[in-house]
């Protein structure tokens, strides 16, 4: 399937997740916090590949606390509202924290980080229906839950 632009390389890697250099995953999260990343490259496989980037290689960061606001920052300087309908949502970011940080404890460290994003976005954990496992479709894309981390109503999340 053709997409309509030209990332700058692994063509396929934002749809896929199908990464094929340690250098385009850095790329996406520097990418991010530079607000250079092109608009149409924030697919659901870059936010995992970001997380991932930022966990093995920025752990400076405070993901918990600066992820929102580096989203939320991105969002604004690429012309995406962060609303009650679209842009930040905090209780899907929190948990893909949460789910992609234990993913990462049984990971083997030596594995390349490009390896590391291909191997979690081919997991169940990373199916964009993954988290309805554990919420109903109306509280997680709720306004409550795009503003605050709230806990599911289906079944409890693994911790």
């Amino acid at each position: 399937m053709k997409q309509a632009y030209a990332p700058s390389d692994n063509s396929d890697a934002f749809v896929t997740g199908a990464f094929k250099t340690d250098q385009a995953i850095r790329r996406i999260g520097e990418g991010l916090l530079d607000h250079s990343l092109p608009k149409p490259e924030w697919t659901h496989a870059a936010h995992c590949a970001a997380a991932i980037y930022f966990m093995r290689e920025r752990p400076e960061l405070d993901l918990r606390r600066r992820m929102p606001l580096i989203i939320r920052s991105y969002n604004i300087a690429t012309g995406a509202a962060n609303t009650d309908t679209s842009g930040y949502h905090e209780t899907i970011t929190q948990l893909y924290l949460t789910v992609i940080a234990q993913f990462l404890t049984v990971v083997d460290k030596k594995m390349s980080l490009h390896m590391a994003v291909n191997f979690f976005m081919r997991s169940p954990f990373c199916k964009l229906d993954y988290l309805l496992l554990f919420y109903s479709r109306d509280r997680l894309f709720s306004t409550e839950a795009r503003r605050r981390f709230i806990e599911p109503d289906l079944r409890a999340f693994p911790a």
